[in-house]
């Protein structure tokens, strides 16, 4: 995945968890305190609302840092060259409805399946990982098993290649 790919995502990620951090800062102690002034905790939908929010940002917080550490370790050159890894473009034929489609893989941030573009982490895209052209492979998914054969893969170093002549 070309590093400016992971950088948009991480600075989405980033900003986010700036928001959420102010927010947990700042906004949740101030409700919390309002709260508390007006006694009776036990039966207090404010404060109990406010507690809830307060484990909720912690928990993304928590999630949104696992993640960018995730991102930070994606290295091109561990990304293979002949097989179908993240940022490959793959046509492939399924022979359960008979039809040719093509997907690229792309990180669950960039998902979007209308668009053709699914997870590394999707049940078609871990199914479609490390294959070479000529492989098949079965997949479960939601709507049933699927026979997929590849037909023709671009790697992200293929699309990666004109970018360097350019220059």
């Amino acid at each position: 995945m070309p590093k400016h790919m992971t950088e948009h995502i991480k600075k989405k990620l980033r900003d986010e968890l700036v928001t959420l951090e102010y927010e947990l800062a700042h906004d949740i102690p101030r409700e919390l305190k309002k709260a508390v002034a007006m006694g009776d905790l036990s039966e207090n939908a404010e404060y109990h609302m406010a507690k809830q929010r307060q484990e909720y940002l912690k928990a993304r917080i928590r999630q949104l840092g696992r993640r960018l550490a995730d991102l930070s370790l994606i290295n091109l050159n561990n990304i293979p060259k002949d097989k179908v890894g993240l940022g490959s473009t793959v046509k492939v034929y399924d022979s359960t409805k008979d039809e040719e489609v093509e997907y690229t893989l792309v990180t669950s941030e960039e998902s979007d399946v209308a668009a053709g573009k699914i997870s590394t982490t999707s049940p078609i895209g871990r199914s479609l990982l490390n294959k070479k052209v000529g492989d098949s492979t079965q997949v479960v998914t939601p709507t049933g098993k699927r026979e997929l054969e590849i037909l023709k893969l671009t790697t992200i170093h293929d699309e990666a290649a004109p970018e360097a002549g350019a220059q």
